[in-house]
């Protein structure tokens, strides 16, 4: 709910033009092009996959070191690449195949027996476990994140270049303190590069703040990234005391660990899907168009990476989007077209307290309550509150150039209801939320 009107009865939505039939603010729909959307991602993946390549012909010319080591650890990685999950934000691990692979890279002996496997073998075994671990999904239709999948690599391919050399330079054949400080810097450096790494993907992704990204990478990879590195490490070490048996032994805890992981994520799924279905009442009842609080979500989404939201921010943000109309259903006739931008500021205003009403009865989204209940607000306020929240200014434009636009609007009505909506900039919406909605259309249309 959005820009006020008077307190008429509402009208359907009218006609507009832009001036000289132009897109105004919108560029010219542009001919195919060869060059990438994500330039950083298909660096990485290329990177990783021909490390991988060179890793295995380079291993197969010259010969395995302790064939059978290297079988039992890709196995290992191939298993724990088979069972891979997703966590939130869309975040591929592997939990098991990544541990593997840190503790085939850090193993100096097993039991007495001194290993001197080269670097390019542990990138061999680690890219080939993966793979293995990877032909089942894809049989089945489930296709790997490809910049999830060069990041274990590359990780690996880190950790070995530095850490293998140093095996034979300084005589690593047994456990000591320095061996084990200097796997846990390195592994805390690696996982430093990959936090990195993840954000700037992130941010090549979402077309965000790269800081931002960064930091919710490092956030949300924080509980994993201690885990998988510490088993990593303990692998390795176990492995020099108790031989191959450390690797199933010491494996068993992440597993745990993974499951405790698999439980959150389907905790999370759930209630975004429960989130996303309640949404669906008010069109279902008639209230609003097909696919309207879709919609609205996704423009409020792309107008919140644009000015950098962090992650709980977009989480919030898409809860409060989806929900934004939920008040209609107190209305005893639907709003002609659902468009709540053409209804009376009191009707807007009834609307957002009654959503804001249901949203508070959950008793943990406080604040998408308070975000959907000032989402009708002018840019300067109501009484003595203040400005409402960005989240709030950010749904009043999504919503409003929604009910303006529909599903199909042309090019023509979308750049007219765009630039009549930054006429309006100076009351009712917030001049960089309209300016960051220009900016996503730009984009969708680039």
């Amino acid at each position: 709910m959005t820009q006020r009107q008077s307190d008429e009865a509402p009208s359907p939505r009218p006609p507009l033009t832009g001036p000289e039939g132009g897109a105004l603010g919108l560029p010219r729909r542009r001919g195919p092009i060869w060059r990438t959307a994500r330039p950083i991602r298909a660096v990485l993946v290329v990177v990783a996959g021909a490390g991988a390549l060179a890793a295995v012909v380079w291993t197969a010319a010259h010969g395995a070191v302790d064939p059978y080591v290297a079988l039992t650890f890709c196995l290992v990685i191939a298993v724990g690449e088979l069972a891979r999950i997703t966590l939130p934000g869309h975040r591929e691990v592997a939990p098991i195949a990544s541990a593997g692979a840190i503790s085939y890279a850090f193993l100096v002996s097993l039991g007495n027996d001194p290993v001197e496997h080269t670097a390019p073998q542990v990138v061999a075994v680690v890219g080939l476990g993966l793979a293995l671990g990877e032909l089942p999904h894809v049989a089945v239709g489930r296709s790997p994140r490809l910049e999830d999948l060069a990041r274990r690599v590359l990780d690996v391919m880190l950790l070995a270049a530095v850490f293998r050399p140093l095996v034979t330079e300084l005589s690593l054949s047994e456990p000591s303190v320095r061996v084990t400080l200097l796997m846990t810097s390195l592994v805390m450096a690696v996982w430093l590069v990959d936090a990195a790494l993840a954000g700037m993907m992130r941010a090549e992704r979402l077309r965000t703040n790269l800081l931002v990204a960064v930091r919710d990478e490092v956030r949300a990879q924080f509980a994993t990234g201690a885990a998988i590195g510490a088993s990593g490490v303990l692998i390795a070490l176990a492995c020099t005391v108790t031989g191959l048996v450390g690797l199933l032994v010491f494996s068993a805890p992440l597993l745990v660990s993974q499951v405790a992981f698999r439980r959150h994520a389907e905790v999370r799924r759930t209630y975004l899907e429960t989130v996303r279905a309640l949404s669906r009442v008010t069109e279902v009842g008639g209230y609003v168009e097909n696919g309207h609080s879709r919609r609205v979500s996704h423009l409020a989404h792309g107008i919140a990476c644009e000015l950098g939201f962090s992650e709980d921010q977009l989480l919030e943000l898409e809860y409060a989007a989806l929900m934004h109309d939920i008040g209609q259903l107190s209305l005893r006739e639907p709003i002609a077209g659902g468009a709540t931008v053409l209804a009376s500021p009191r009707e807007q205003r009834r609307i957002a307290e009654l959503g804001s009403a249901i949203i508070r009865e959950t008793g943990v989204l406080d604040n998408v309550a308070e975000v959907v209940r000032r989402q009708c607000e002018p840019l300067a306020g109501d009484g003595d509150e203040g400005v409402p929240p960005l989240g709030s200014r950010i749904i009043k434009v999504a919503n409003a150039f929604d009910d303006l636009v529909g599903e199909n609007g042309d090019e023509e009505r979308r750049a007219a209801v765009l630039e009549r909506l930054r006429m309006d900039t100076d009351s009712e919406y917030d001049p960089r939320v309209v300016d960051a909605l220009a900016t996503v259309l730009a984009r969708t249309r680039g």
